[in-house]
């Protein structure tokens, strides 16, 4: 499941104090030769590690970006459950192993994903200490049924707390797609597995571009955009991480009692494809009409010949008719 190997493991740990390696010194803590050190670093840059050498003293992270923090987090998020992690194969996977021995509001958050997953088994592509890799666990007293809608509301959270970092201009995409100006911001996936004694219990997962590394962006294959493009601000990670946790926590606390219904204008609010020509694509099916919004129970509603057709989630894509991301 490992994409990095050990070695690239280590040097990669060694690297996270920011100073200076060299090339000798590293040979001899990960016991290995010159030639293997050379072949580390070039599996570090793949994954988005940028790296400064310099003649006589080594190698150095290049970048300044802030690390994640979990002091500086519980501070601003007053949470108590929260795990920082340098590589991580899936966050979301990583809280998944530990269900049920979890307190709700627990979040896994990571510099690096090894096997980071999106929507229908697509990969998401993580580079090194770039973006937000978050998941956060809640268990709900009732049937998995009942959550339907669950991930529009994790996309409202999701705006609040950009908005709280001063980002504007934010739209939603049914289900669980972020925007600006039609370019994916960021995802949800959100994870649910049942117990016999009507519990459910759910990982949310937010894939969140911060500062896209161009080797990496190449890899995406629709239109995308990151926080450093659209905004003049310094995005600190850990605070808008903290956001995230806030609104989560506020929103989702009576969710199974109340579902969308209280939610429902701001979602007509935020969302982008209102009103528009779209194509819904289930497997090799595709049914063209007019995006006319969702329900209370968060079912997408499409207007086709005068009639309102209803389309539930699951294996469920919804695109702009024409679009070139139709795929």
């Amino acid at each position: 499941m490992s994409d990095l190997s050990n070695g690239s493991r280590l040097l990669l740990t060694l690297l996270c104090d920011r100073k200076f390696h060299s090339k000798g010194k590293i040979c001899k803590l990960l016991n290995v030769s010159a030639v293997c050190v050379n072949d580390h670093i070039k599996e570090l840059q793949k994954i988005g590690v940028d790296l400064y050498t310099e003649q006589g003293r080594g190698y150095q992270f290049a970048h300044t970006t802030l690390w994640l923090d979990e002091e500086k987090i519980k501070a601003v998020s007053g949470a108590k459950n929260i795990s920082v992690l340098l590589i991580v194969d899936s966050t979301n996977q990583w809280l998944l192993d530990k269900i049920p021995n979890l307190e709700n509001g627990h979040t896994c958050i990571a510099e690096f994903q090894l096997a980071g997953r999106g929507r229908l088994g697509k990969k998401w592509i993580s580079p090194f200490a770039s973006h937000i890799y978050f998941s956060y666990y809640q268990a709900f007293n009732c049937s998995i049924e009942k959550l339907a809608g669950l991930s529009l509301l994790v996309g409202i959270a999701t705006v609040n707390a950009l908005e709280k970092s001063g980002i504007k201009g934010i739209s939603l995409k049914w289900p669980n797609d972020i925007y600006y100006q039609n370019k994916k911001l960021a995802g949800i996936l959100i994870e649910l597995s049942a117990s016999s004694k009507n519990i459910c219990y759910t990982v949310i997962g937010i894939g969140l571009n911060v500062k896209m590394p161009a080797s990496q962006g190449k890899q995406i294959d629709q239109s995308w955009t990151d926080l450093n493009t659209i905004s003049h601000l310094d995005i600190d990670r850990n605070q808008l991480v903290a956001f995230l946790m806030t609104e989560l926590a506020c929103l989702l606390k009576d969710f199974e009692i109340t579902g969308l219904r209280p939610y429902i204008d701001r979602w007509f609010k935020l969302d982008c494809f209102l009103g528009k020509q779209v194509n819904v694509i289930i497997a090799d099916k595709i049914t063209s009409g007019i995006y006319r919004g969702i329900n209370t129970s968060g079912s997408l509603l499409i207007e086709q010949h005068g009639k309102t057709i209803i389309f539930t989630g699951g294996e469920v894509s919804l695109r702009l008719h024409n679009c070139n991301d139709n795929k």
